[in-house]
């Protein structure tokens, strides 16, 4: 699918998203969102993670109106999840990409590249997590150096258990490499 298209229930969610906006809405949105509708993986996934809305003033009425227990969330099964507890490498919005551009009024939706979103997910760990980051390996396709020295200098400082995951990091590479020697990519 090209990342231009927005496919449906997400183009109709975000357009009433849009369509409730105050001027102009940044949204950087990382997670399963960004894994499946612009990355390709099919997975099922019922919400737009966004770390940052900005003006900031608007994020709590923007939750209110499409958030979890939001009417939007009950007419599309989809919502808005603001997300608190993550660790994400320094200078990410550098490198932010505007998913749908030209496509909303008020909103702009910019995606974590395909590095932050895959370190995004180091110290959650769970086997979805690992799926979605060898699902990146493989489309974007990852440069394991580029994962590994952004991960040093951009993330493993701020992390709260860094030989933790050291570890963990190590286990993707070696995971990432067994999933590219048996696909013989």
């Amino acid at each position: 699918m090209p990342p231009d298209t927005i496919p449906d229930p997400w183009a109709s969610f975000l357009a009433e998203i849009d369509a409730g906006a105050h001027g102009e809405i940044e949204m950087h949105c990382l997670g399963g969102f960004v894994v499946t509708v612009l990355y390709g993986l099919a997975r099922p996934t019922a919400d737009v993670d966004v770390l940052v809305i900005a003006p900031r003033g608007e994020s709590e009425r923007l939750i209110s109106l499409a958030g979890k227990g939001s009417a939007l969330q009950r007419k599309y099964g989809l919502y808005l999840d603001l997300v608190t507890v993550t660790t994400v490498p320094e200078h990410y919005e550098q490198r932010l990409t505007e998913m749908f551009s030209g496509a909303f009024k008020h909103l702009r939706l910019l995606a974590f590249d395909p590095y932050d979103l895959a370190l995004s997910k180091l110290e959650r760990n769970i086997q979805r997590d690992r799926d979605d980051v060898k699902h990146l390996a493989r489309t974007v396709p990852l440069n394991l150096d580029i994962l590994r020295e952004r991960y040093e200098k951009e993330l493993r400082s701020y992390l709260a258990l860094p030989e933790r995951e050291d570890l963990t990091l190590r286990l993707w590479i070696e995971a990432i490499t067994e999933d590219s020697k048996r696909s013989g990519s």
